[in-house]
């Protein structure tokens, strides 16, 4: 919002430089985003009369003009201005004068000879001082303005204006008022008001009034006044004073009638509207539109309402578009002489998005949406109607009211401990000071023992809780006036890795070939049906989804992973690693839903990049490796143990359950064959772990030790078994056996064929001895290796092969 700090200055003015002042005002939360002068500087331009006009003897649009400037003698200026005449006065740059221009030096008034005839100085038109020219030809000044008076004075030129910004929620701040309201309080000093007379029906001279209101909106419109005024003298101009305010606060001048109501509304901040009286038929009501109902706006804008927008109508149908604009039908002409004046309270929920809605952006409709004073429409309505029956000898009607107080905004007490203001503010403030600052701000204060009772006056619909009157105490008080002191904190030195330790996991899938993917908690109702399983549980819909295909909550992180791979592939992406960590949402009901932490991988592919030398499709023990990397690095191989998975979205001969220390952490293997099929993927690996146990594992304290300076031993033992028994088994049952020395072990060779039975196979283990204080005997090393041949062979029946 721009404003002259001019017209800021006739409220309130303190003792301040224009930089002063604008610092206090960004302090207090009203940001200066620009501060200039109404003109680029200039010097040397006065007022100037012109006392005579003769036509230039060499040239037809040449006039040779002697122009008085106070000095003892008038000066001859050529001038080719077509509206110059005796009488007039307008800008002189003298001799010596520098005019702005697009160079920094300026355009500097030199004595010149135009057609032979010496010219000393310049008759001026507006843009030459760095105005807007409305007329071709110079600026006429008023026939008052003072012969020889510094233009940049005479005109205000060197007024300041700020441009302001108003945060939404700061909508009191749309006007004069609201602005010097606030400087005000800063600076501690009384704020003059103009004097407004209150018209009402039983002021004297005013005219009864035949138009009679409804408002049907109560609701949307609990206040509703119209004046009308009849009579009025359209010879009149807008004044100059008001022209000015007008143009320096970024609003175009129209007519006076049309200017008055943009005035009363960047003074007072509340929108007004004035209607031709004569083209209103019947009487006027206020209420919601009627669906397709259409009306002419004043832009030329058709427009079809649907319903929910509040108009003011008369018998014929939509007058004007409460709150954001009129209509054509009743706009005021510069042939208008009787008006009805309309200045009303409408809800901000009523005007809020009606505006964007049909492409509009009204000065009216951005302090409504905000929130207007509701005690200001009789005080704005009273200003304006002063200043046309002042300026133009209207005759003011009798005020119409209409009003359900009861749908006003209520103004609830705010009640404020005094030591919340210390807590939250770090100092102590005198309570005489914070009565002060909320009393002069409007607020009606009760001091109590150890609290404020503060009520909100009308136009502060931003207060609610206690610690919006902190931020009022504190910003007037002045954030300059409060000391930067490091806050005590307590700290606990209990550290939480949580997040550490998942990201050096994140990095571990990196490192092998995968990316993170980041999407939604919800899933496809299909993808899940796909991907059912009993252990699972049920598929939980939501009750507001935000697309179809997001319908429902994931029960594994697959459901978020598979869409990624397919679209990956639909782009000529045939290797794809992804992982993700999140939530995923098991459960029969809400009420038993449980919300696991989780780790999931897939991967589609080779188990490379093209190479040079000979790739392959990844597979299961490729998947194995990579969750295995998930693991500490120091974990004993003996606390992990793997069994088929019964998950029926798995190939049940290409999948796992993974355990650690017999506590399940999660699945992985292959995507079922049909599964994939119907997704139309290929041979898809997936696994998902819970991370709760990741971490625990990751936050076990490994002892070091010492490396034993004594040599190892080494013994491989070949045996053949049935085929159905599992390796895992069989090396539970070795490491029981060969006693605590044993450091290692590790399968080697699996064969199956010829010289093997049928339902057999020829396993080879090695086994690794080792002992910290001495070295083995070979003695010893053959009692422990057959201790184990003798476990194997009366557990699983197993034979040792001797070649």
């Amino acid at each position: 919002m721009k404003i002259s700090e001019q017209w800021l200055r006739q409220w309130v003015n303190p003792a301040n430089t224009s930089e002063q002042l604008a610092e206090q005002l960004t302090m207090a939360g009203l940001e200066i985003d620009d501060r200039y002068t109404v003109a680029r500087p200039f010097s040397g331009v006065v007022v100037g009369e012109v006392i005579s006009v003769i036509p230039h003897p060499d040239a037809d649009k040449l006039r040779v003009t002697q122009v008085s400037i106070g000095a003892a003698e008038p000066i001859q200026i050529v001038c080719g201005a077509p509206n110059v005449r005796v009488g007039m006065k307008a800008p002189v740059a003298t001799v010596g004068a520098v005019l702005p221009s697009d160079n920094k030096q300026g355009f500097e008034i030199k004595h010149s000879e135009l057609r032979g005839i010496a010219s000393n100085g310049m008759l001026c038109g507006a843009s030459e001082i760095d105005l807007t020219d409305s007329i071709d030809g110079l600026l006429e000044l008023p026939e008052d303005a003072p012969i020889g008076a510094d233009i940049r004075d005479y005109l205000g030129l060197n007024n300041q204006i700020f441009d302001i910004s108003i945060t939404p929620n700061r909508g009191d701040c749309f006007s004069v008022r609201g602005i010097a309201r606030e400087i005000s309080v800063i600076n501690d000093l009384p704020m003059q008001q103009p004097e407004i007379d209150i018209i009402n029906s039983a002021a004297a001279g005013s005219t009864a009034s035949t138009l009679n209101v409804t408002v049907n909106a109560v609701e949307q419109c609990p206040r509703y006044l119209l004046q009308s005024i009849r009579h009025i003298d359209r010879s009149m101009v807008t004044p100059k004073w008001m022209q000015d305010a007008l143009v320096q606060s970024g609003l175009r001048t129209h007519n006076f009638l049309v200017d008055v109501t943009n005035y009363v509304l960047m003074e007072l901040g509340q929108p007004l509207h004035a209607f031709d009286a004569d083209t209103i038929v019947g009487d006027i009501v206020v209420r919601l539109a009627e669906p397709k109902e259409s009306v002419i706006l004043l832009n030329e804008q058709t427009i079809s309402l649907t319903g929910d927008e509040l108009v003011i109508a008369d018998d014929q149908g939509v007058l004007a578009l409460a709150g954001i604009m009129g209509g054509q039908r009743s706009s005021v002409t510069d042939s208008t002489t009787n008006i009805v004046l309309e200045s009303a309270f409408f809800s901000p929920l009523a005007i809020a998005a009606r505006a964007r809605r049909f492409g509009l952006h009204t000065d009216a409709s951005q302090r409504f949406e905000r929130g207007v004073d509701f005690e200001l429409p009789e005080l704005a309505l009273a200003r304006a109607t002063n200043l046309i029956t002042s300026i133009t000898g209207g005759q003011a009607g009798q005020v119409i009211s209409v009003e359900h107080n009861i749908q006003l905004p209520a103004r609830a007490p705010i009640s404020l401990p005094l030591t919340k203001v210390r807590d939250v503010i770090g100092i102590e403030i005198e309570p005489t000071v914070m009565v002060r600052i909320l009393t002069q701000l409007g607020f009606a204060v009760e001091q109590q023992a150890e609290s404020l009772l503060c009520t909100p006056p009308s136009y502060r619909f931003d207060m609610s809780i206690k610690e919006d009157l902190i931020e009022e105490i504190a910003r007037i008080y002045g954030y300059d006036n409060i000391p930067s002191t490091l806050p005590h904190l307590q700290v606990s030195m209990d550290y939480d890795d949580t997040a550490d330790l998942t990201y050096e996991m994140k990095l571990a899938l990196v490192d092998a070939g995968y990316m993170e993917a980041i999407s939604f908690s919800f899933s496809d109702a299909k993808l899940e049906a796909l991907i059912d399983d009993k252990a699972l549980g049920e598929v939980l819909a939501l009750a507001n989804p935000i697309s179809s295909d997001l319908a429902v909550m994931r029960r594994t992180l697959l459901s978020s992973l598979l869409p990624c791979v397919q679209y990956n592939l639909n782009r000529q992406q045939s290797r794809v690693r992804f992982f993700e960590t999140g939530l995923s949402f098991v459960g029969h009901s809400i009420s038993e839903l449980v919300q696991t932490p989780s780790i999931a991988l897939i991967a589609v592919g080779d188990i490379w990049d093209e190479q040079a030398y000979q790739n392959r499709a990844i597979d299961f023990y490729d998947l194995k490796h990579d969750v295995e990397q998930l693991l500490p690095a120091l974990i004993d191989s003996a606390r992990i143990r793997y069994e088929r998975s019964e998950l029926d979205f798995l190939h049940p001969g290409q999948s796992a359950k993974l355990y650690i220390d017999d506590h399940y952490l999660g699945w992985l293997g292959q995507l079922h064959p049909n599964t994939a099929k119907q997704l139309d993927l290929p041979a898809t690996w997936v696994a998902q772990l819970e991370l709760a146990p990741l971490l625990s594992l990751a936050r076990e304290q490994h002892s070091i030790a010492t490396p034993s300076k004594f040599p190892q031993v080494r013994r491989d033992i070949a045996i053949l078994v049935d085929s159905d028994i599992s390796l895992q088994t069989l090396q539970a049952t070795i490491r029981a056996a060969a006693g605590e020395m044993l450091t290692d072990v590790w399968l080697f060779d699996v064969y199956q064929g010829e010289h093997v039975p049928t339902g057999q196979r020829s396993l080879a283990f090695a086994l690794i001895w080792q002992d910290s204080t001495q070295t083995l005997a070979d003695d010893t090393v053959k009692v422990v290796t057959d201790n184990v041949i003798h476990a194997l062979t009366e557990q699983h029946h197993a034979k040792l092969r001797d070649s």
